[in-house]
């Protein structure tokens, strides 16, 4: 995936608008909960612009935070890939990335809490600056942010990891190395989940 040509083809649209996985860690993991190294490590790849990661978001990360990442009893990590519009996904992901780790995930969450703006008509652009300003990001910080090389370079670099590791769909959820899966379309539901790793957990 040429990230770097999405993120043009990205700008190109914000300028026409305007007036597999592993445990181990890898180069840009995202994470929250407990410390690297910690007994189960929880990895998710997902994208912001994938509606069942949407979903996953709304329905099933509130009880698994409060069970898991809260308590410190797993080590949640995010990772990068994105699904269509990648263009989007990949704009998305650079966002999150400028606005630092402490606000890294309040971006994300917010890209797919607002799926239903864009996929009903609202321009993403539109979507995304609003976020950005949430974050203290203005519009011409936005342009710089989803454009820059070496952040492109680092994405590229990460979406291959990812791709390398197998995975092509999202979500996907691994305890410990170990795929986890759900029947039905809104990804790993905490009635498959938690067992996975409170089996890891009491080892």
């Amino acid at each position: 995936m040429n990230v770097r040509n999405l993120c043009l083809a990205f700008l190109a649209l914000t300028l026409s608008a305007c007036g597999g996985g592993s445990r181990a860690p890898a180069e840009g993991d995202m994470a929250m909960g407990a410390a690297e190294g910690a007994k189960v490590t929880v990895v998710e790849y997902a994208s912001p612009t994938c509606p069942h990661c949407a979903l996953w978001q709304q329905n099933t990360w509130p009880a698994f935070k409060a069970a898991y990442v809260d308590t410190n009893k797993v080590r949640y990590v995010f990772r990068e890939l994105p699904t269509p519009p990648t263009d989007i996904a990949a704009a998305g992901f650079l966002l999150a990335r400028c606005a630092g780790p402490d606000r890294y995930f309040d971006v994300i969450h917010a890209i797919m809490d607002s799926q239903s703006e864009w996929r009903t008509g609202t321009n993403p652009r539109d979507s995304l600056i609003r976020i950005a300003g949430g974050v203290g990001i203005d519009q011409a910080a936005f342009t710089a942010c989803v454009t820059d090389p070496k952040a492109i370079a680092a994405l590229e670099t990460r979406v291959k990891a990812a791709t390398d590791a197998g995975v092509i769909n999202t979500p996907t959820f691994l305890v410990n190395g170990k795929r986890v899966t759900s029947p039905g379309g809104e990804g790993t539901v905490m009635a498959d989940l938690a067992p996975a790793i409170d089996a890891e957990l009491a080892k």
